[in-house]
């Protein structure tokens, strides 16, 4: 769905409830307006209470992004800031997703209309300079910072820091320009409803209006924490979800990818600016007329027939970086993969006593005259070293030890395998984490935004079958071996 496709089907929406309160209401337009954006911020919220850790990874973004610029900026005491909010960006997810919606419900039964208004205009100015940031970025070179205006230069996709915005979560991708135009669009509105609040139609009485405020508040708050804390998200608008064959996803998107044509090339002259688009099979007779020393060039190209996924960059290797991609998912058999996007660790160090031998090298003369070089040992001697000690949370290992090895067992008696994938991390680390649960499967790693799209649970396990996706489970609703046999596995 198309970002102009959701906005005609909430204007129709808007209509009809606008038509079926005409008698409450003493402006149309407003009524219409507080309706259709009302709707539109339930509808966009709840895709996103759908799926609250989603947002929080892309907070997380924001946040970096901020540091860095910020920190290269005359403004470098306010970088730490965003640092001390990337800790806390699942909370602040879970709080402005509920903000947004409850604000939707507000609009729609004008609960105290000029806190309403106010509240909307200022959480739009924060949108708009949020999402023209992002916008933007895409002026500014690699090495440039932000506020050095000066040095922007054209516009080009590849050096936006954050390329989609989440306003919709996974359910719809929206341009960060198109992003950034919706936001000041609704601007206009937000400024209506602030000079002319007293328009404002109100349903029901005011005990009526707080009551549903109130309890639309808890309900989503709720159904945000249980979307992360108990289980993985009631709707899955990821391209891992159930019933997807990984492998043929893969070559389908490598396929379309290769199938990409060139249309033509637009080409910038690098001293006064000029912007020529040439169509390929010209550019290919011409392009002497057009030096690299004097140009810079874009290549226009068609769509991919099937858009790019995280499924194009499933990449798994082992601890030697040997890659054992093709090797899962061509597997013809069942297997369970466990997820895990990070190990959670402590790190302390601790001194130990290791022997360090020296070795004396010699030269010696042969009864022939020729001459060797011997080795021996020198000196042996106890010597203090450093040693790196893994701690695991025992809430954090609690999950592993209780529910997913028992499962690894049990799957392994039944002749199913298990192995799990991790974030990058030192091979160290994982052979500690393996003997710290009593793990006997193999540990693989891979991209950690890759594992976050997988499955929103850590850990998660997911049971797969010829490359294909079966099952998904947070940890704290995985079943037990025998009842995923009964229900999948043949």
């Amino acid at each position: 769905m198309t970002l102009t496709e959701f906005s005609l089907i909430v204007g129709v929406i808007a209509i009809g409830m606008t038509y079926l309160m005409k008698k409450k209401s003493t402006h149309l337009l407003m009524s219409f307006l507080q309706n259709f954006l009302g709707v539109f911020f339930i509808v966009s919220g709840f895709v996103k209470a759908v799926d609250p850790l989603g947002t929080a990874y892309k907070m997380e973004e924001y946040f970096e992004n901020f540091y860095y610029t910020f920190d290269e900026s005359p403004m470098k005491a306010i970088a730490p800031i965003f640092t001390d909010m990337a800790e806390y960006a699942v909370i602040i997810s879970v709080g402005m997703i509920i903000f947004e919606i409850i604000l939707g419900v507000m609009l729609i039964l004008g609960y105290k209309p000029k806190l309403t208004a106010w509240l909307f205009f200022l959480i739009m100015v924060i949108y708009t300079a949020l999402t023209g940031f992002t916008y933007l970025n895409g002026y500014v070179p690699e090495g440039v910072n932000f506020f050095e205006f000066s040095k922007w230069g054209d516009f080009a996709e590849s050096q936006m820091k954050v390329t989609d915005c989440g306003c919709f979560g996974d359910f719809i991708k929206i341009s960060a320009f198109d992003t950034f135009m919706k936001n000041v669009v609704i601007l206009f509105p937000a400024l209506f409803f602030l000079f002319k609040s007293k328009w404002m139609h109100q349903l029901f009485s005011s005990k009526t209006r707080s009551i549903i405020v109130g309890a639309s508040t808890l309900i989503f708050l709720v159904f945000s924490w249980s979307n992360y804390i108990w289980d993985i998200p009631v709707v899955d608008f990821r391209p891992f979800k159930v019933g997807v064959n990984i492998r043929e996803q893969a070559k389908a998107e490598a396929d379309a990818e290769a199938a990409v044509e060139i249309i033509s090339y637009i080409c910038t002259n690098k001293k006064t600016g000029e912007v020529v688009e040439i169509p390929y099979k010209q550019y290919l007779k011409e392009y002497k007329s057009y030096p690299r020393e004097e140009w810079t060039f874009e290549q226009n190209k068609t769509e991919p027939s099937i858009p790019h996924t995280k499924i194009s960059d499933f990449l798994i290797q082992d601890m030697d970086g040997e890659d054992f991609t093709d090797s899962i998912l061509n597997d013809p058999g069942y297997a369970f993969m466990i997820v895990s996007k990070g190990l959670k660790k402590d790190i302390s160090v601790e001194m130990m006593t290791v022997q360090d031998t020296t070795f004396i090298q010699d030269t010696i003369v042969q009864p022939d005259g020729s001459q060797a070089i011997v080795t021996k040992v020198g000196a042996i001697e106890p010597v203090e070293v450093e040693k790196e000690i893994y701690h695991f949370p025992e809430g954090f290992v609690k999950p592993f030890k209780e529910k997913i090895v028992p499962l690894a067992q049990a799957a392994k008696k039944a002749g199913v395998k298990t192995y799990m994938i991790i974030g990058m991390e030192d091979p160290e680390v994982a052979k500690s984490f393996a003997k710290e649960i009593g793990a006997d499967f193999p540990i693989y790693m891979a991209d950690n935004i890759l594992l976050k799209t997988i499955v929103r649970s850590n850990p998660g396990t997911v049971l797969m079958h010829d490359g294909k996706i079966l099952g998904k489970w947070h940890h704290r609703k995985l079943p037990m071996f025998d009842e995923i046999k009964a229900k999948l596995i043949r």
